[in-house]
């Protein structure tokens, strides 16, 4: 599984990115959580706002910060589709 968070370093996409680790922690979750910062990197991906979440090369919610909740359930199905 990867993960990544999209974001140029805002707070919104910090706060993402730390409660995506969080939530990768309490699953127990053999996954890294990358941050990708790169434009060039983040356009690849159909992505109007900032923060992105992407599991598996999938864009699961964007323009957001989901809650705890939320991202355990993309992660979840992210991995009854492995």
């Amino acid at each position: 599984m990867n993960i990544k968070v999209l974001g140029p370093g805002c707070a919104k996409c910090h706060k993402l990115e730390d409660i995506v680790k969080q939530v990768v922690r309490e699953m127990g979750v053999d996954a890294p959580v990358e941050k990708v910062s790169d434009m060039k990197e983040i356009t690849k991906y159909p992505i109007l706002m900032t923060p992105g979440l992407v599991i598996n090369d999938e864009l699961v919610v964007s323009g957001k910060v989901p809650d705890k909740a939320e991202i355990t359930r993309y992660i979840t199905n992210a991995l009854a589709k492995e």
